[in-house]
């Protein structure tokens, strides 16, 4: 089974995703063929529509998987059947499943504050810092090289983005001023060149990617909070806070990068009082007709 493996993860790569991503998606699959291996004793060629059908099914109780990771699933297999086994897919076997939709978890202008500006490590701050104050992918940062930081222009180059276009962010100079302080925290010989923030060992590659979610949770213990925080909520709240500040959603859309405004129009949920704003009409026809 692990040819199968490593030609899925060959054709994914073929695709020009990054290395976590691959290994992100092969997953489910590596689960799938071990299945085959040890339940069904099948290779993957044979399989009928009812026993993959039968796998969904499994994989989704031994797991306790939702809804949404489960299309994930049905997705990679997909990929699998077409690009692997060469065998045509059939949406209609196997229907991707609906689930509800939850909105985001936004912190409040003061928490979002308080949780930045009370983190002692300069390398993490800095890095959650950028999350925020420019509404950037934890992977965006990751990627981000010294010289892609533009003072004098009060803007960040995101070449490395998810719908796979460049574009410039902005700097904020709070931002900026935490930049240096993580820069100038390092021995003169020691100061980031390339990437801007790097491995702890390995200073030729980005930092890794389980370092900042690890601080974050950790960090909402030491402030004795629920943990309802990881790198993507600060890029939520940087677009909340935007609307609720009175930008306006397509500028909001260019700074995010998103190629749909439909992307975008989540944040009108999500900013506080954008519901309390609006009058029900029945107050309107009770002060019209009973004043």
């Amino acid at each position: 089974m692990d040819n199968y493996l490593i030609t899925y993860r060959e054709m994914v790569s073929l695709r020009g995703l990054t290395d976590h991503t691959v290994t992100s998606y092969a997953t489910y699959i590596r689960a799938y063929l071990d299945y085959l291996s040890t339940i069904l004793l099948k290779q993957p060629e044979y399989v009928s529509w009812q026993e993959l059908r039968d796998f969904i099914k499994w994989l989704k109780k031994s797991r306790n998987l939702s809804d949404r990771t489960m299309n994930a699933v049905i997705s990679q297999l997909r990929f699998f059947y077409i690009y692997v086994l060469h065998i045509p897919w059939d949406d209609t076997q196997l229907p991707k499943r609906r689930f509800d939709e939850y909105l985001p978890f936004v912190p409040s202008q003061q928490d979002t504050w308080t949780f930045l500006s009370t983190i002692q490590d300069i390398k993490v701050k800095a890095f959650i810092t950028l999350l925020y104050s420019a509404g950037l992918r934890a992977g965006e940062v990751r990627q981000l090289k010294c010289s892609d930081i533009e003072h004098s222009n009060m803007r960040i180059f995101i070449r490395h983005s998810k719908n796979r276009s460049s574009r410039y962010a902005i700097l904020s100079e709070v931002a900026w001023n935490t930049i240096l302080e993580y820069w100038y925290s390092f021995p003169p010989g020691l100061r980031p060149k390339d990437w801007l923030f790097t491995q702890q060992r390995d200073r030729s590659k980005p930092l890794n990617h389980q370092h900042i979610p690890y601080n974050i949770e950790a960090h909402e213990k030491r402030l004795g909070w629920e943990h309802r925080i990881s790198c993507h909520t600060f890029r939520h709240a940087f677009a909340t806070h935007l609307y609720e500040n009175g930008t306006d959603l397509l500028t909001i859309k260019a700074l995010l990068g998103h190629k749909s405004l439909n992307s975008t129009t989540i944040y009108i949920s999500l900013a506080k009082g954008a519901a309390s704003q609006a009058v029900s009409p029945l107050d309107r026809l009770a002060g019209e007709w009973h004043a």
